[in-house]
């Protein structure tokens, strides 16, 4: 069997408050690579990372509550550290002593938060175009001002902010199925953690953490941003690459992030 086509296979694991997740699995080999997708999308969005990093480590992508397959339940509340709590209750469950946490935009702040609680068995944090919103320290008015449209006709501002997001790199098809399937979010969730992420800060995060801190961004993050975490973050850049990289070219997002674990090693 060639080993670079041998599928996933799924597993169900548990958040830390006992809602069922969805799981593709694949590989051994130390550290665990547990990749984390951003608000509104799903495992799926990792399937070129998991069958490419899966033959030389053993790798996982959840669906967060609510997202993909994985049920919403009866959870009171949403947002970026209850998503945090999910991922360590994931990274236990695999059994991992060393884990690198790899999180593309939501997903990043995620992996950063989950990172304090997970404490000396993380090996190194992966943040993928997480800073295309300049995070921290957004007043009131700004998170109004970005949360009320998606309030007034989710659809639409999920298909603004799709095609925000999108470069010249950005396949038509890719665009297409991003909207589609993240439009398709049920706003009873996806809006309470959309505000929550808006008024997340990475700062307490940045300061405690004494890992390595990657990103691998796009052409779209903000100046403010970068300059802002660069005492904390190395980085890479994939010149004109748009917010979801990892999907619109996977060789050359796979050998870059590669590059970036040989170094967490």
């Amino acid at each position: 069997m060639n080993i670079s086509s041998d599928p996933c296979h799924s597993r169900t694991l548990l958040s830390h408050d006992d809602i069922p997740l969805a799981c593709d699995c694949r590989g051994e080999g130390a550290p665990l690579l547990l990749f984390v997708h951003g608000w509104t999308c799903r495992r799926s969005y990792w399937l070129p990372q998991l069958l490419h990093f899966g033959t030389s480590h053993k790798v996982a992508a959840p669906d967060l509550p609510g997202h993909g397959d994985s049920a919403g339940g009866g959870r009171s509340r949403w947002g970026v550290v209850p998503f945090a709590l999910d991922i360590v209750a994931c990274a236990k469950a695999l059994t991992a002593n060393k884990v690198v946490l790899i999180g593309h935009s939501m997903g990043g702040a995620v992996a950063l938060e989950a990172a304090r609680l997970l404490g000396d068995s993380v090996a190194g944090v992966v943040l993928v175009d997480t800073f295309v919103i300049d995070y921290g320290g957004l007043p009131p008015e700004i998170v109004d001002a970005i949360a009320v449209p998606f309030e007034a006709d989710f659809p639409s501002a999920m298909a603004a902010l799709v095609a925000g997001t999108a470069t010249a790199a950005t396949p038509p098809e890719l665009r297409e199925r991003l909207v589609r399937e993240m439009s398709a979010a049920d706003p009873a969730w996806a809006l309470p953690v959309w505000r929550d992420l808006l008024s997340w800060s990475p700062t307490a995060a940045f300061e405690e953490l004494r890992v390595p801190i990657h990103a691998i961004n796009g052409a779209l993050i903000p100046a403010s941003a970068r300059e802002r975490y660069a005492p904390f973050v190395t980085e890479t850049i994939i010149p004109g690459a748009g917010h979801f990289l990892q999907m619109e070219d996977p060789a050359s997002f796979n050998r870059v992030l590669q590059s970036v674990l040989k170094r967490l090693h």
